[in-house]
C-alpha cells in the first residue's frame, strides 16, 4: 500500500510556491528540497504509475495543475532504455526515486549542430535542474542494464500538452512533438475520503 499523502503534500507545497513566486530561480530553489524530501521515501508511488511495458519508457501523469502552472510525472525506464534528444521549454526538476539515470546535456554550436556535454549520473535520492535559461536540451537513459529505474519530474507547465522539440543528433534539426501521457487516469490523492 502506498502512502499517497506524501505526494499530496508535495503537490500542495508546489501549488503554494508557484502561486506566490514568479522568478524561475526562486521557484526552483524552493522546490528542490521539497522534491528531495519526496524521493527520499519510496513508499508513496502507486504501482500503477511504476509499471514498465515493452521497450518504450512510460510517462505517467501524477498531477496537472488546473491552470497549467505545473505538472508532476513519474518516468519509468526499462533496462538500458532512453529518450531521444529533446527540450522542454519550461523549468523542471528531475528526482530519481529508484535506480539510476544518465543525462547528457547538449549545447548548440555556431553551425546549429549539437555538442554533447559530459554525461551526468543521478542515483536514487538525487535531483537535477532543467531551465530554458541555462539550456534544457538533453537525453535521459536508465543507468541500469538489469533493472528498471523511476524518476519523478516536476515541470513549470502541463508537460504532456507542451509543444516541444526532438533533435537530430548529427545536424541539430528540430522536429516538433507533444508527449502526452501513458495513463488515462491519475492517482486518487484523497483515498481516505472514501472511508468517511
Amino acid at each position: 500500500m502506498s502512502d499517497i499523502a506524501r505526494l499530496r503534500a508535495f503537490i500542495t507545497d508546489t501549488a503554494k510556491i508557484v502561486e506566490t513566486e514568479t522568478s524561475e530561480a526562486v521557484i526552483l530553489a524552493q522546490l528542490a528540497p521539497k522534491l528531495e524530501a519526496l524521493i527520499a521515501n519510496d513508499d508513496w508511488l502507486p504501482e500503477a504509475y511504476a509499471a514498465t511495458f515493452g521497450a518504450r519508457y512510460r510517462q505517467y501523469l501524477l498531477y496537472a495543475d488546473p491552470l497549467d502552472r505545473f505538472s508532476v510525472v513519474s518516468f519509468v525506464w526499462a533496462p538500458n532504455e532512453g529518450t531521444p534528444i529533446h527540450d522542454h521549454g519550461v523549468w523542471g526538476l528531475i528526482g530519481v526515486l529508484r535506480g539510476e539515470e544518465v543525462s547528457i546535456g547538449y549545447e548548440r554550436r555556431a553551425d546549429g549542430s549539437l555538442q554533447a556535454r559530459a554525461p551526468e549520473r543521478l542515483g536514487a535520492g538525487e535531483i537535477a535542474v532543467l531551465s530554458p535559461e541555462s539550456g534544457d536540451i538533453h537525453a535521459i537513459a536508465n543507468g541500469l542494464a538489469d533493472a528498471a529505474s523511476i524518476s519523478i519530474h516536476v515541470y513549470g507547465a502541463n508537460i504532456g500538452r507542451v509543444r516541444r522539440s526532438v533533435f537530430d543528433p548529427d545536424t541539430g534539426t528540430a522536429h516538433d512533438f507533444i508527449s502526452g501521457y501513458s495513463n488515462d487516469t491519475v492517482p486518487n490523492l484523497w483515498p481516505d475520503s472514501a472511508a468517511s
